[in-house]
């Protein structure tokens, strides 16, 4: 009994150390005891040599024929063989579908062998690892190879899908359509929505939205409910038309009729029929002189696009949006093909739906404008989008008044979020905060970990490259703004402007005012900081400028990248370039009647001349720009106000002036060119 189990034990260990290292010790000694002989050790001999010694140590009972047992034990081996081929073809037929960054835990897991051996494998590959070490791509393949297993790689979204229930037909309701607004720049698009939403929406501002995609709900006069998006025609923003072609059911593509169809416009019909989005065309301005609304749609033939009136199958109506000529039945087009859409949602569900934009609010955090596909929202909800989550903690309609809730296709702005989600991301309502938390956490660490890989070392080809091509620059450019989808914009754009000798980096871009840690980080790579409709802090331009760091502000996308594009191809001829000369903090303001708001304010750096342009800075971000009405200190009119004094200013017809604003005064003056 006793020799049989030494052998046995022996037998196993020798098997075991050579082929999976478990008992290492052993191992070492065996290897070192039989390196003489041959240094090569292979499976097979392995096998014959455990058998020669399970056969001498069990012939010793005499009873037994010796060629029997030997006969029984190939028997048995040849069995064992197909059996462990038969086990390998169908492991071979066994694919793993996984995410690029699994741990080696989770592999382990997957493919139902011990942690241990998948460290082992690794080893042998050079690889160290550890348990919760992730791996890439290439030792995934190698390992799962070895225990016999196929990889295919799915995005990650694909695995944290999160389990949505289905509708039954009968919880179905009908929903309001959301409707695109789509075309070129200044061809009308937002004046349109005006007029919609004056004739419906008495209340609402009207601004001239152009650098956001901005989303309204319109009630019209028959009770019925319309969700309009807003998209901006510049040609830097066609991921922000791809993402409305996205989440809507109809688009309008509005052409006005004084001019062509435009690259833009065309781009615009591209993005809708990509995303299979029925099309109703709004033909523009027909109150101009110059309008010729059949040379419009003579164009639209000719690209295959043919209008009802013509035979074909797109609806088309000319319309004046100033006027308001023809509105009313572009409305009823536009909701005759939402009616054949047959548009449903089941609002009694945790909601599910997109997020439109997303913006740093001083006051209030981050604020995320969001559209509610299906089920409702409501206020306490827990709401995970891309890599943030949070509490839901109030929502506000598009006039900023207070809503509990939000049914399908309802726009709305929702407070809580723990950051700014990114444009074009789905939401999703989660059950418990944790849950919400952890696949946020998992989440971020996948870009973290994408971003890591992605990220460029400078390699010896590389500086190969640069030295042949002769001086190669880069410029590396960090990119702050006001919401989430112009500062995706932005950053494509300028790193579209890439040529052989300059390159273009953007090394950050984020949401907010432009912080010192921004100037930091510029000072550190040599980087200049873009602000796009944002301002630095106060002590982010000391920083700035004790760094020597270069902060370019705009509020128009086009400038920013002109001028990034000028500065590249060293066209630096003498521009006009604005020079802030002071800032002023408002202390108090007053009411004068015929006369307007006068701000009591003190002047704490530079100082403000009577002669200099303004702008009004409320928490970061510009509110107004242009010129002072009056500026005096005690009862007299000054020509300047230096730092440290208070004085009393108005603005030139603007009296929106609160206490807390800064006016930031600058001159613009002529400089030669530098970057």
């Amino acid at each position: 009994g006793g020799n049989n189990r030494g052998g046995n034990g022996g037998g196993n260990n020798n098997g075991g150390g050579n082929r999976g290292g478990n008992d290492r010790g052993r191992g070492r000694d065996r290897e070192r005891n039989k390196r003489p002989v041959h240094a090569e050790v292979n499976e097979e001999d392995v096998q014959k040599q455990v058998r020669e010694t399970l056969a001498r140590l069990t012939s010793k009972d005499k009873n037994q024929k010796k060629g029997a047992k030997w006969r029984k034990e190939k028997r048995e081996a040849v069995a064992h063989r197909a059996h462990e081929a038969a086990a390998e073809a169908a492991a071979e037929s066994k694919v793993l579908k996984l995410t690029e960054f699994v741990t080696a835990n989770d592999l382990a897991v997957m493919m139902d062998v011990p942690i241990n051996n998948v460290i082992a494998t690794c080893m042998n590959l050079g690889v160290m690892v550890s348990i919760n070490q992730r791996l890439d791509a290439e030792t995934i393949n190698i390992v799962a190879e070895e225990f016999g297993y196929q990889t295919e790689y799915v995005s990650a979204e694909v695995v944290e899908a999160i389990q949505q229930e289905e509708d039954s037909e009968d919880e179905l309701v009908t929903r309001p359509p959301i409707v695109t607004v789509m075309g070129h720049v200044d061809h009308g698009k937002t004046s349109l929505l005006d007029y919609i939403r004056n004739a419906n929406v008495i209340a609402g501002e009207a601004g001239g939205i152009t650098q956001h995609i901005g989303a309204y709900n319109v009630k019209l006069s028959d009770g019925r409910h319309i969700t309009f998006l807003d998209t901006p025609g510049h040609e830097a923003f066609t991921a922000m038309r791809a993402r409305g072609a996205k989440v809507t059911d109809l688009c309008i593509i509005i052409v006005a009729a004084d001019d062509n169809v435009m690259p833009q416009t065309i781009e615009a019909i591209n993005h809708a029929s990509a995303a299979g989005v029925p099309i109703v065309f709004a033909i523009n301005k027909i109150d101009k002189p110059a309008a010729n609304p059949d040379k419009i749609k003579e164009e639209l033939a000719q690209m295959n696009y043919l209008v009802e009136e013509w035979g074909g199958k797109y609806q088309s109506q000319d319309i004046s949006a100033k006027k308001g000529i023809g509105v009313e039945d572009l409305m009823e087009k536009v909701l005759l093909e939402a009616e054949l859409l047959d548009l449903k949602a089941n609002p009694n569900r945790r909601a599910t739906g997109s997020i439109i934009e997303s913006s740093l609010d001083k006051g209030r955090g981050y604020v995320a404008t969001v559209l509610v596909q299906n089920g409702t929202l409501r206020v306490g909800d827990i709401i995970l989008a891309g890599t943030h989550f949070g509490r839901v903690k109030a929502m506000f309609n598009e006039r900023n008044q207070r809503i509990t809730e939000a049914g399908p296709a309802e726009p709305t702005l929702i407070l809580g979020l723990n950051g700014a989600p990114t444009a074009g991301d789905t939401f999703n309502v989660m059950e418990t905060e944790q849950e919400a938390r952890e696949i946020a956490t998992k989440r971020e660490q996948l870009q973290r970990e994408l971003g890591l890989r992605t990220s460029k070392r400078t390699t010896l080809e590389e500086i190969g490259r640069r030295r042949a091509i002769g001086n190669f620059h880069e410029l590396n450019i960090i990119v702050k703004g006001d919401v989430d989808g112009s500062i995706e914009a932005l950053s494509d754009s300028l790193i579209k402007l890439s040529t052989e000798e300059v390159k273009v980096n953007v090394l950050h871009k984020a949401v907010g005012a432009i912080s010192e840690s921004d100037v930091t980080l510029a000072a550190a790579s040599d980087a200049i900081i873009i602000g796009f409709q944002v301002r630095p802090s106060q002590a982010a331009r000391r920083a700035a400028e004790r760094d020597g760091v270069e902060i370019r502000l705009y509020s128009v996308i086009y400038q920013a990248i002109e001028e990034v594009k000028d500065a590249m191809e060293g066209m630096l001829a003498p521009e006009i370039k604005e020079e802030v000369i002071g800032t002023a903090e408002v202390l108090q303001t007053f009411r004068i009647s015929k006369v307007g708001t006068i701000a009591g304010a003190i002047v704490r750096e530079g100082r403000i001349k009577r002669s200099c342009k303004v702008r009004l800075i409320r928490d970061g971000i510009v509110r107004y720009t242009g010129e002072l009405g009056s500026l005096k200190r005690m009862k007299d009119d000054v020509k300047e106000v230096t730092s440290g004094y208070d004085c009393g200013l108005s603005i030139a017809g603007y009296n929106d002036v609160q206490e807390g604003d800064l006016i930031e005064a600058y001159e613009e003056v002529e400089v030669k060119k530098t970057l």
